[in-house]
């Protein structure tokens, strides 16, 4: 059993349980406090414990009473930190279609609205209120992304940089961890937070451009972006460039009569820096006070394992590169096996582990061949237009980790739950034994490591509209299906691809949606995983939704916006249900596509 001291103190009970009278930082948060390092705020939280630093954490706190929760573990001597969570509020707490929520997986119960919108901002500006005095740090994905001006959908107006609007004074961007300990070291040092200015993966506003020793790139100003939607897009093609490049510029972006200045990221880490993080004294556990209300989120990743950050997909719509990098940074093997050790010990656990993973589930231990090539690299993407040819693509150190996973006293089975890229799987090499590896994992993966259902993510079946995603032709998947079912008869299995699609992206018309209902209803589809594209801070889809042109070209893009044009795409995926009999026919004689008309045998 767990005591309360195992876990940041949350009540003035539990700083005196630690004998504390005070703390050198308060984190507030908008999730519920899990002790575990797949919630930021509770990695972030120690960290600055293993700094030396005595940290109190307030998860959710109330924004609509007499503020208490604000006031009650009293004023830090450092500094407030907050965060919105793992997820953005606005994501969070909205569908696709604007239609609030019903739950919350990151709340106790699954309980809804127990965060404000623009949580980051809302818990900000109340501090500032109550503690004008005392400096404020910000982060977690929703700092993160919105660092520059970027597009609100659900407010659907452009926001400058969270900084403005939050009135914090400082913000970490990325995994926060190597920045949060630098500024750490500084104010240790005796440094203010506003003499601070150098840090890698932070940002701050100021008066006028610190003078540094460093390539720096001034991007459009905000007050240019909300009157020229083109100029704004121009600005995204650089944003993306730098936070995807080992040695990045610095990014300057005047604001009414200051600047935002962005520090360049920190290079890929090392397997032993993030190993780090693992080794902290977490509990594992969400705080005791949740008892008998399960955090959804927790329940979902509790017999999960992370085994590395990072994506070099580089989905157009996809955030994990804006915030993780492009440069995978993965975990040693003896890490990830102490974990699973770790996790085997719970009185809960049955043997079966959920997921051996990451933001996507094969890049473990890849990188670039020759190194120098990948420091004059901007591509926002290693695999797409093609697989570039300098990136290891070798399976063998990830199939090595499952086997020797499956080996370990206590466990019975370990599936892949997180997104498997199988371009990557099927692209071509000369290298024999890179070949081998992926024929290797291939069988590894489909004959011991799914459970029951495979998902995997398509995203679409127009090459046009694929080609914009930056994902793969439909060709691969045509190639996966048929490796898939080979694999399941061999080994005598009867398993199934689950194949996700998103409509209403950029570039996708009406015709292609319907042409997709037609090709996967030619393979036995009745699609379950899917969504309309949902505009997120940061991402180069939601630029073009909003501006109307792809920043890399600036030629214009058509994008369904409004909500009949959306439900109309949207439609396409359920060409089997009675309701949309008649709309679907409509629509594809006013395509003169009869030919869909007798493939998906609607009359």
């Amino acid at each position: 059993m767990y005591q309360l001291t195992d876990f940041l103190p949350t009540t003035q009970k539990e700083l005196k349980l630690r004998g504390w009278d005070e703390v050198d930082v308060v984190l507030f948060s908008g999730d519920a406090y899990v002790d575990h390092p797949s919630f930021g705020a509770a990695v972030i939280g120690r960290v600055m414990e293993a700094e030396g630093l005595r940290v109190a954490i307030v998860p959710q706190p109330n924004w609509q009473d007499d503020l208490r929760d604000f006031r009650k573990m009293g004023v830090p001597r450092l500094f407030f930190a907050v965060t919105a969570g793992n997820m953005d509020s606005m994501v969070n707490h909205y569908t696709a279609n604007k239609r609030l929520r019903s739950d919350d997986a990151y709340t106790a119960g699954g309980e809804a609205h127990k965060r404000p919108d623009y949580t980051t901002i809302t818990y900000c500006n109340i501090l500032k209120k109550l503690y004008p005095d005392v400096p404020i740090v910000i982060g977690g994905i929703e700092a993160s992304l919105r660092r520059v001006t970027h597009y609100d959908y659900w407010s659907d107006r452009l926001m400058p940089s969270v900084l403005v609007d939050s009135k914090a004074d400082f913000l970490v961007y990325g995994m926060g961890e190597k920045p949060l300990k630098a500024l750490i070291a500084e104010l240790k040092k005796g440094k203010k937070l506003n003499e601070i200015t150098d840090i890698p993966q932070t940002s701050f506003l100021s008066a006028a451009i610190p003078e540094r020793d460093v390539k720096t790139i001034e991007l459009i100003s905000h007050e240019e972006c909300l009157k020229d939607k083109k100029r704004y897009a121009s600005n995204f093609r650089y944003v993306e460039e730098e936070s995807n490049r080992i040695h990045g510029a610095r990014l300057v972006q005047k604001t009414g009569d200051k600047y935002v200045i962005i520090n360049p990221l920190y290079p890929p880490w090392k397997p032993e820096e993030v190993d780090e993080t693992y080794r902290l004294p977490f509990s594992r556990q969400p705080h005791p006070k949740y008892k008998g209300r399960p955090v959804p989120a927790y329940e979902m990743i509790k017999f999960s394992v992370n085994l590395h950050r990072g994506c070099f997909g580089g989905c157009a719509f996809c955030t994990i590169s804006a915030h993780q990098g492009k440069f995978i940074v993965s975990r040693s093997k003896q890490s990830i096996l102490d974990e699973v050790k770790q996790i085997s010990r719970a009185d809960d656990f049955k043997g079966n582990l959920s997921d051996l993973g990451g933001p996507s589930a094969n890049m473990y231990a890849m990188q670039g061949k020759d190194l120098t090539i990948c420091e004059r690299c901007k591509r926002p993407s290693c695999i797409h237009p093609s697989v570039c040819h300098n990136l290891n693509i070798d399976h063998s150190e990830l199939t090595d980790i499952y086997r020797s996973v499956d080996k370990l006293p206590g466990i019975k089975r370990s599936f892949i739950g997180s997104g498997v890229r199988y371009d990557m799987l099927l692209a071509e090499t000369k290298d024999e034994q890179t070949a081998q590896s992926q024929r290797e994992y291939l069988k590894e993966l489909i004959s011991r490591h799914v459970s029951g259902r495979l998902k995997i993510a398509p995203e679409h079946t127009s090459d046009r509209v694929l080609h914009l995603m930056r994902k793969p032709s439909f060709n691969y998947f045509y190639q996966f299906k048929k490796i898939f079912e080979q694999i399941n008869r061999e080994t005598g299995l009867n398993q199934q691809l689950i194949p996700y699609f998103i409509s209403s992206h950029p570039a996708c018309q009406n015709e292609d949606m319907a042409e997709l209902a037609a090709i996967t209803r030619d393979l036995n589809f009745k699609l379950e995983q899917v969504q309309d594209f949902t505009p997120t801070p940061m991402t180069l889809a939601t630029e073009i939704y909003y501006s109307g042109y792809n920043p890399y070209t600036l030629e214009p893009v058509f994008t369904a916006k409004t909500k009949e044009e959306k439900l109309a795409q949207r439609k396409f995926f359920f060409w089997y249900k009675n309701e949309y009999y008649r709309e679907i026919l409509g629509d594809l004689k006013k395509m003169n596509r009869p030919d869909l008309i007798n493939k998906l045998k609607i009359r």
